[in-house]
């Protein structure tokens, strides 16, 4: 192949398709001496004439006509092959799966929002979710799972992340539960109920347990669970209490969730930090194509669902 210069293939199309010299210069965007030149490269090349002159104009030699057939089609295969990957890719050819790790939440509020948008673009793709067992990065090291969505935990510095929305801790009960009897629940009577606790893990630690024993308080937990739609059904159905991020219970989409669940959200007895729900890769699939466009499709679903 250190003979071959595709750049003559190029140069070859635009003579063959312009049969003129200087036509054909134009549209390369090069001077007529420097076309004539590369003319006289082509025909050392070939072995041919290829253009000749028959009075003002230049007429295909009959191996020239036999090219002129085949060069459109290889030209333009060329220039595909060799342009960048995001000039190629064409999200209505897709087809493919990809694995996606979420908690149930993102699954139960954006999950058809998501695979609507994606259908409209690219029928051709499926989205795969996977249990959220942990935070172990290990999966997206292993080209297991394209993304994770979730807060970032990982313990693997290549990581990469963007930010989808911000959220808080807020409380949640039954409709009419006598917590809310006052207009502001104060610590104490809100200690005195019984806890629904999630953990993926079964490690009965959190945030806001965390956040309790800077005060020495503790609250009564009888029961862990290992999903928030798992909580908020016990809670739903019995006096039990359970702390879950704002975004389980709607977004502008739906905004009457928990209403329409039998549930009613408050605001925590005690201070609780914000936190970031990410997108999480890993970055060897920074500049696939393919990946570029589904996280743009979770970035723009999550953008308009929880607005920030």
């Amino acid at each position: 192949m250190s003979r071959i210069d595709l750049n003559l293939l190029t140069a070859l199309d635009a003579l063959l398709s312009e049969r003129s010299v200087t036509k054909a210069a134009e549209r390369m965007k090069i001077s007529v001496s420097a076309m004539s030149r590369t003319l006289t490269r082509l025909r050392a090349t070939t072995g041919d004439r290829l253009l000749l002159q028959a009075g003002r104009t230049l007429v295909l030699t009959p191996y020239a006509e036999r090219l002129s057939q085949r060069i459109p089609a290889l030209a333009r295969e060329a220039e595909a092959v060799l342009s960048r990957a995001e000039y190629r890719f064409d999200p209505a050819a897709l087809e493919q799966r990809f694995t996606l790790r979420a908690g149930e939440g993102f699954i139960d509020l954006l999950g058809a929002a998501l695979v609507e948008r994606i259908h409209r673009a690219a029928p051709g793709v499926q989205l795969r979710f996977t249990p959220k067992p942990d935070w172990n990065a290990q999966p997206l090291r292993e080209g297991l799972i394209d993304l994770e969505i979730g807060v970032v935990r990982v313990s693997a510095p290549e990581v990469r992340a963007r930010r989808l929305f911000r959220d808080r801790y807020v409380g949640v009960c039954r409709k009419g539960h006598p917590v809310l009897r006052k207009k502001q629940i104060a610590i104490e009577q809100w200690l005195t109920f019984r806890h629904v606790m999630v953990s993926r893990s079964g490690d009965a630690e959190n945030p806001v347990d965390a956040a309790l024993e800077l005060d020495g308080k503790t609250r009564a937990l009888p029961i862990v669970v290992p999903s928030y739609s798992s909580a908020m059904q016990l809670v739903r159905q019995s006096d039990l209490l359970t702390v879950i991020p704002r975004s389980c219970l709607g977004n502008s989409h739906l905004p009457n969730y928990a209403t329409d669940q039998g549930l009613q959200p408050f605001v925590l007895p005690f201070e609780t930090a914000e936190f970031n729900v990410s997108a999480i890769w890993h970055p060897r699939l920074d500049h696939d194509p393919a990946q570029c466009w589904l996280r743009a499709q979770v970035m723009a679903v999550c953008a308009a669902l929880y607005p920030e």
